[in-house]
């Protein structure tokens, strides 16, 4: 009886043992490299075709946390005033207070609040602050493939489709003209810090 205590103390302990050895996976922190990333987006004229643009500028950081999605954090900057639609005039125009009015609002920021896995990728949640306005907004991230590029880099990427209302952000100048729902397209790669 005795022995077979020792042998049921002893092997409790290695077990215990072993478990704390176990290291406990950090999450991995990533900047987004705008070189291989971009933000674009599309909106109606007059409902006949989809005007094109993108933003040149844009910074942001996110965290993966593999083993607990709950825990991951994504962040991203954009300045409106680096918006280009092929047309000098009309990106004037877009910098103006009928539009993104950059001297007072000089970025659009989002932050997420909450971030869920999914299958090829993640659910996010967070507030979106466009023109002095914040909404939350949830869409869906695919991606998360890794690769070494150049060698001792480590990135991974991520992309999402989302479609904003820009009167819910106070953008509602030339509704007649310009569709009110602008589709936009962000796709980023991240270099892991």
């Amino acid at each position: 009886m005795r022995t077979r205590l020792y042998g049921l103390v002893l092997a409790t302990l290695v077990l215990a043992s072993g478990l704390a050895a176990t290291p406990v996976r950090a999450a991995d922190d990533y900047g987004i490299d705008p070189v291989h990333s971009s933000v674009y987006f599309k909106i109606s004229h007059i409902g006949l075709c989809h005007v094109f643009g993108r933003f040149n500028e844009f910074s942001g950081s996110f965290t993966i946390d593999p083993d607990d999605a709950s825990k991951s954090s994504f962040t991203l900057s954009i300045k409106p005033e680096s918006v280009d639609t092929n047309n000098k005039k009309r990106d004037e125009h877009l910098r103006t207070p009928d539009f993104f009015d950059v001297k007072q609002f000089p970025a659009l920021e989002f932050k997420s609040t909450g971030v869920k896995a999914i299958d090829g990728g993640y659910d996010v949640t967070g507030d979106l602050t466009m023109h002095g306005t914040t909404k939350q907004i949830t869409f869906s991230l695919k991606g998360g493939a890794k690769a070494e590029f150049p060698k001792g880099k480590y990135r991974t990427g991520y992309s999402t489709d989302l479609t904003l209302k820009r009167s819910d952000f106070g953008m509602d100048k030339m509704l007649q003209a310009l569709g009110d729902e602008v589709k936009v397209a962000i796709s980023f790669e991240g270099v892991k810090n």
